[in-house]
């Protein structure tokens, strides 16, 4: 009996004993470690005020050799894709028949100056006649018409040998201008019609021009429409992506904004001594006009789109010494190379350029330089001392 009640007070103990005990808190999530990003200081720079334009490339010089005389293509007389010289023969017409035509040009002259004589010593004769009235007046009247009318015809026929004799040299085709060749379009021994039938081109391509144009807002950017004189200078991109040695200059700005297309259209000229440059080709034109001071450049990555606009994240020191992200508003001025060019930041601001879309206002972050490794947790830290 006595057992029984030991027993049972015992049980009774330690039953009030589970009750005054406290649940055990569950466990939570371990805490996130700071974010590990990568930051560039901000550095205020000097960028030039550019824009960018497709281009095409196009002849100074564009020719078309078409014969100022129709006839029989006797020779040819240059090599297609090689450069000519003004004045240079290109083509040979059968002159044969311009020859003929000249020729009896010169033997209608001689009749008609024939002609003049003839009529000049009747005049003469006549007018002693007139003198002793053995002739009328009408008579002598018609025979100074004559006269005349001879010397007129003269001065046709010398005109008329002038045309045989240049039609004649045209039977000799040659170079209006310096440039390259063309391709021949015909064949030797073809008839070709005056003014009509293309032979070939010349392209004069040093110099050589580039045309282009810019919309309003671009024109905006450089500050207005543009002009010979507030062009500073007109570079190249070539398909490949590297830029044209060589600068060049603007040689001529429209007057108005073409207002189908809302854009001024614009000509540069290259001097393009190595010949690099060729006609039809399709290249960028970077048109400068001058340079803009005290502005950022941050990667294309770091530079975000809000509500409020643009801005970038950057490294700010909080009271308890920890790094937090911050936020700066920036504007943008377009692009120098692969960087954005903007304006609102800080020299020696931390802008964060990795991680980006991992980040939030606020949040604790390990930045480290760029380009570097990224520095390790205090809690990593910890936990790899601890291991050894």
């Amino acid at each position: 009996m006595y057992v029984h009640q030991r027993l049972g007070l015992a049980a009774i103990m330690l039953l009030l004993a589970a009750c005054e005990q406290k649940p055990a808190t569950p466990a939570g999530p371990p805490a996130m470690p700071p974010m590990p990003v990568s930051v560039i200081a901000a550095a205020p720079t000097t960028v030039p005020i550019s824009v960018e334009a497709v281009a095409q490339l196009e002849g100074a010089k564009e020719v078309e050799i078409r014969p100022r005389v129709g006839g029989i293509l006797l020779k040819k007389m240059f090599e297609e894709g090689e450069p000519i010289k003004a004045g240079q023969t290109m083509f040979q017409i059968d002159p044969e028949p311009f020859r003929i035509a000249l020729a009896n040009a010169k033997a209608a002259l001689a009749q008609q100056s024939a002609r003049v004589t003839q009529t000049q010593r009747e005049s003469a004769r006549l007018k002693d006649l007139l003198a002793t009235q053995s002739i009328s007046q009408r008579e002598y009247d018609n025979a100074t018409s004559d006269y005349a009318i001879a010397g007129a015809g003269v001065m046709q026929a010398q005109a008329a040998v002038k045309e045989a004799e240049l039609n004649l040299s045209y039977t000799t085709v040659t170079a209006p201008s310096s440039g390259v060749a063309g391709r021949f379009l015909l064949s030797e021994g073809a008839l070709v019609a005056a003014n009509t039938s293309l032979l070939t081109t010349v392209v004069q391509i040093s110099p050589i021009w580039v045309r282009f144009s810019l919309s309003e807002s671009e024109l905006a950017q450089l500050g207005g429409a543009l002009s010979e004189k507030s062009v500073q200078n007109v570079r190249i991109i070539l398909p490949d992506g590297t830029e044209y040695a060589e600068s060049g200059k603007l040689n001529f700005a429209a007057s108005q904004i073409d207002p189908a297309l809302g854009t001024q259209q614009l000509r540069a000229e290259f001097t393009n001594k190595d010949k690099k440059l060729l006609p039809g080709q399709f290249v960028r034109a970077r048109v400068t006009t001058g340079t803009r001071d005290g502005v950022f450049l941050v990667p294309q990555t770091a530079v975000l789109t809000g509500d409020q606009g643009k801005f970038v994240y950057v490294a700010e020191k909080g009271k308890d010494g920890k790094n937090n992200v911050g936020i700066r508003p920036v504007t943008e001025s377009g692009w120098q190379g692969k960087d954005w060019v903007v304006e609102g930041l800080n020299a020696g601001d931390q802008v964060i350029v990795d991680n980006i879309i991992k980040l939030r206002p606020g949040a604790e972050i390990v930045p480290h330089p760029f380009g570097t490794p990224p520095l390790m947790p205090p809690t990593a830290k910890n936990s790899a001392e601890q291991k050894h």
